[in-house]
């Protein structure tokens, strides 16, 4: 990889929410090594600062922000913090989400609150908060662009019986999605959707011992050869630093075993 390429992100701040493992630590990581200083957010602060720390010790820069985006003035706070100690905002991956999975029937309540409150009001919230600030970077001269990536799921495409919940909470991100695009792309803020397939995550070990059992022997998880987080990290990183005459709206990313 020639330093060029390696630097693409030179000068940029970028946040990552759900930044704590999986996709989130994985495109921390990426971003950081393409040259993005990057903030971390998520509620677990112990795995920040180790992640904070790989980073660094890979070269790169980077801000552990602990926060719990589904408060909106935790959110808010999150932003202005990265504000205050770097000055700009570049780039928005909004990644932090839960998958909590049943029947409609049976399923807590709670738990259909709580994929709201992170799936898309903390999304709404970090959006709401950073966008000024996106706004203000796509006018300079370091890049003339600035990026939104919305983590959605293959869920935001297709729905199946026990995924009701978080097929709403899902469908509603590619929406928003593509509503605020066509509100700001003219601007040079590109704003994307990604939806992955099946990937090794912890996400499924948010579920009640049930469901976990049952999703283990499901068709939807029983998938040879799984996406790995730095897989969707390299799709983040492809759709943010392209030329800023072109925007990447949609990327569907799927396992080949799955497709």
């Amino acid at each position: 990889m020639s330093s060029n390429v390696q630097n693409t992100l030179a000068g940029t701040v970028a946040i990552v929410t759900g930044a704590s493992s999986g996709i989130g630590e994985a495109t921390a990581k990426q971003l950081a090594g393409l040259g993005a200083t990057v903030a971390a957010i998520a509620r677990r602060e112990d795995r920040l600062n180790t992640l904070v720390a790989e980073i660094d010790a890979a070269g790169g820069s980077a801000l552990a922000v602990t926060a719990d985006i589904a408060d909106r003035v935790q959110a808010e706070r999150a932003v202005q913090t990265v504000i205050d100690r770097f000055g700009r905002l570049d780039i928005l991956v909004n990644n932090a989400g839960l998958m909590l999975l049943g029947t409609v029937l049976d399923q807590d309540i709670e738990e259909w609150e709580r994929m709201i409150a992170v799936n898309q009001n903390g999304l709404l919230f970090m959006t709401k908060a950073a966008l000024p600030h996106l706004l203000v970077a796509a006018e300079d001269e370091l890049r003339g662009v600035a990026d939104i990536v919305n983590i959605s799921s293959i869920a935001g495409r297709q729905a199946w019986a026990n995924f009701a919940a978080y097929n709403m909470t899902k469908f509603g991100v590619n929406g928003f999605t593509e509503a605020l695009r066509q509100e700001i792309t003219k601007k040079h803020v590109r704003v994307g959707v990604l939806e992955p397939g099946a990937v090794e995550t912890e996400l499924i070990s948010h579920n009640n011992d049930t469901v976990r059992d049952d999703l283990v022997t499901s068709d939807a998880e029983n998938i040879p050869e799984k996406l790995q987080p730095e897989d969707i990290a390299e799709s983040i990183a492809y759709m943010v630093t392209r030329h800023r005459r072109s925007s990447i709206a949609e990327l569907w990313a799927m396992p080949t075993s799955q497709a």
